[in-house]
């Protein structure tokens, strides 16, 4: 039964949240709090559409290690259950990731101080993160992935307070409790594996075809560059500003989930393709990271990643931290990077002061995508970048290694063949790794 049958109007438009997160000690109280204001920002993206307005309150515990029952102890629970009372509050969420029993705990708890609590929803970290993930899916791979990491999210958590895979509707909208799909499922553990296999098949059928297409673009020769940040610092309006790809670019957290790669004229003509990439975020839960992985390998198999950053963001270099630890997991930290700084229009202080020696020591550049303030500047650095990955050179192939001069046709960019009573002279553009392979044919100058 949807309890929105029962609001008023005015009810509706409004909503009630309270926000728990846990101090340990010795933690800064400034990074705690600028975990609560990310975890507003994913709520306020999560109810976005679900009702008018939203109320914020907040709940902070100071204790060493969390509590094996609730996560902030039952005495703090019952504060939250009373908050929950007083001020008409419907969903809980926790900045962190709970266990099915401290999530159970946690709304029996509230649910017993009053009945007027009974609809109280409890709901964690990652719970809302799916739940956004859920609501922004838009091709049917990216809707498979939410849906895999879905299941395995919920499949421990079955024997809470009402759970069922397919339900919809809720006391905050539907935020933490859109199903993973249309069609209802059996709750049975046995029918949720036999779907999550059913759905790993479909994506690796998937990922063989997005494998083909990127072997395709690596043996073109064409220098494949990812985007790659924090959610919302603004690489889907790069990326339209520099291809006018026309994706969706707003302002929220994790407006786009699926790739697109657009081709993009350096300014000597030379062309490459440029892929956004899902944005990331702190403690971006380990079953995301595996369940858009076919997504994530876009930065893992770029020649060059742009690593872009919110520079009006007080958290700036925060967020390009938690960014280089996931590149980093994703084994793609020795590519080259250029770091972008974005959003600079406006701004009354640049990063580092707009200093330029400072920035090209970082391989960075201050820029704006909605204005294109500084983008001739990231050109010229992406042409430096990709010219310093491949060069040109000359090779001569006996008559016998045609699978060499497949190899270059393949992987590198031929500029030019000739028919030689000597062999095959090729001229191509080749990257470190084929320079190195066919190095004993380079024609020397005095072949040439």
């Amino acid at each position: 039964m949807n309890i929105n049958m029962f609001m008023t109007e005015e009810e509706k438009k409004k909503v009630s949240v309270l926000l728990v997160t846990l101090i340990r000690d010795g933690m800064d109280e400034d990074e705690a709090m600028a975990g609560i204001d990310e975890l507003r920002l994913l709520c306020e993206t999560a109810l976005e559409g679900e009702c008018g307005t939203a109320e914020f309150f907040i709940l902070t515990q100071n204790k060493n290690s969390p509590d094996a029952a609730t996560f902030i102890g039952s005495g703090k629970v019952l504060e939250a259950a009373k908050l929950c009372a007083d001020n008409g509050i419907s969903l809980v969420v926790f900045d962190t990731e709970l266990s099915p029993s401290q999530i159970r705990n946690n709304e029996e708890l509230i649910s017993s101080f009053s009945k007027n609590n009974s609809d109280v929803r409890v709901i964690d970290r990652t719970m809302l993160i799916l739940d956004i993930f859920a609501k922004h899916a838009v091709t049917g791979e990216g809707k498979l992935q939410v849906e895999i990491a879905q299941l395995k999210y919920t499949a421990p958590r079955l024997t809470g307070k009402g759970i069922e895979l397919s339900r919809q509707g809720g006391t905050s909208g539907a935020v933490g409790a859109r199903g993973p799909g249309e069609t209802k499922l059996e709750t049975d553990r046995r029918h949720i594996k036999r779907r999550i296999e059913a759905l790993e098949s479909q994506i690796a059928d998937m990922e063989a075809a997005r494998k083909i297409k990127r072997s395709k673009r690596s043996g073109s020769g064409i220098c494949n560059i990812a985007i790659a940040g924090y959610t919302n610092a603004g690489k889907s309006t790069l990326l339209n500003y520099l291809t006018n790809a026309g994706i969706l670019a707003e302002n929220k957290l994790f407006a786009t989930l699926d790739p697109t790669t657009r081709r993009l004229s350096l300014p000597s003509g030379k062309e490459v393709l440029l892929t956004d990439t899902v944005g990331f975020i702190n403690n971006l839960p380990h079953r995301l990271v595996e369940a858009f992985k076919s997504t994530l390998d876009e930065v893992r198999y770029a020649d060059i990643i742009l690593t872009v950053a919110d520079a009006s963001d007080t958290d700036t270099e925060k967020k390009l931290a938690v960014t280089q630890s996931i590149i980093n997991e994703l084994d793609a930290g020795g590519k080259p990077q250029i770091r972008v700084y974005n959003k600079c229009d406006g701004l009354d202080f640049l990063p580092f002061g707009g200093d330029e020696e400072r920035l090209a020591e970082l391989s960075a550049v201050c820029i704006s995508a909605k204005t294109g303030e500084g983008v001739d500047k990231l050109l010229e650095m992406l042409e430096e970048t990709v010219n310093s990955l491949t060069k040109e050179m000359k090779f001569l192939f006996p008559f016998d290694m045609q699978n060499a001069v497949n190899t270059l046709y393949r992987r590198a960019s031929v500029l030019n063949v000739e028919y030689t009573d000597k062999g095959t002279e090729v001229t191509a553009l080749v990257d470190g790794e084929l320079a190195g392979k066919f190095a004993e044919y380079e024609m020397k100058d005095e072949e040439k």
